[in-house]
């Protein structure tokens, strides 16, 4: 029960490895908001885990929703321990100068611009209580980047760049800032990374992750507990690969 009277806000907290961590981070004992485009999604999950979880429609991309989101956050519990940034979107595979205008502005909006927003709303009330932990779930496409997702990889070497300027800014307030770099896995996304899910296509993915499989849910669960956890209370600024060794 590592964490125990914890609050979490996970945002595309209803699907993929948003679900894992609102799993996981229940339990372990936290209380945990899963904030979500798809508030059917999130209500349904919330109502299949029991009172432990609130489901919120929010939409990260936009300022007064993240405001709304973490109006009813602390409405609900008082204070917010931990917040996951977890919702991200992606784009086609396709040359880069043939990335829609509106494929690029979404692709920042909700990969980028939530970041800022949801630390906008957040990081005063974590300063006032000096304590608190931000994770951001960034990508294996932000260290070591594949052809044909430029913007989308580009959207990932931003968080992990701003996970760790907050990081060294945050620290002497008792905030700490770390990121996820997973490899991809089996969530709603992998069919928009691959272009096609193929058999062929899984198995050109698959060869360039040593460990031999994708990630999963419960990998992000268990590496987001950890980080957002006392037991890492040193650890601040890092990008931590869940890859299976494809950054290698």
């Amino acid at each position: 029960m590592r964490l125990t009277d914890k609050t979490a806000i996970v945002t595309g907290g209803a699907s993929g490895f948003g679900a894992g961590i609102v799993r996981k981070f229940i339990a372990e004992g936290a209380q945990v908001m899963i904030a979500d485009v798809n508030a059917t999604a999130a209500g349904q999950l919330a109502d299949d885990i029991g009172g432990q979880a609130i489901a919120c429609g929010a939409d990260v991309a936009d300022g007064a929703s993240v405001a709304a989101m973490t109006e009813t956050a602390l409405k609900a519990w008082g204070h917010v321990d931990i917040l996951v940034n977890n919702a991200g979107v992606t784009h086609l595979p396709g040359p880069l100068e043939d990335i829609s205008e509106e494929d690029f502005d979404r692709v920042t909006a909700v990969n980028m611009k939530s970041v800022y927003l949801t630390a906008r709303a957040l990081v005063p009330h974590m300063k006032n209580r000096r304590k608190g932990a931000i994770l951001n779930i960034a990508s294996t496409a932000g260290l070591s980047p594949r052809p044909k997702l430029n913007w989308y990889n580009a959207s990932k070497g931003w968080m992990i760049t701003a996970t760790k300027t907050m990081a060294v800014e945050l620290a002497p307030d008792g905030v700490r800032v770390n990121a996820l770099c997973p490899v991809a896995g089996e969530t709603p996304l992998l069919k928009s990374f691959m272009g096609e899910d193929t058999p062929e296509m899984r198995s050109k993915f698959l060869a360039t992750i040593p460990i031999g499989r994708f990630s999963t849910p419960e990998d992000m669960g268990n590496t987001a507990c950890f980080l957002c956890s006392d037991e890492a209370s040193m650890i601040t600024g890092a990008a931590l690969e869940v890859d299976g060794g494809r950054c290698i």
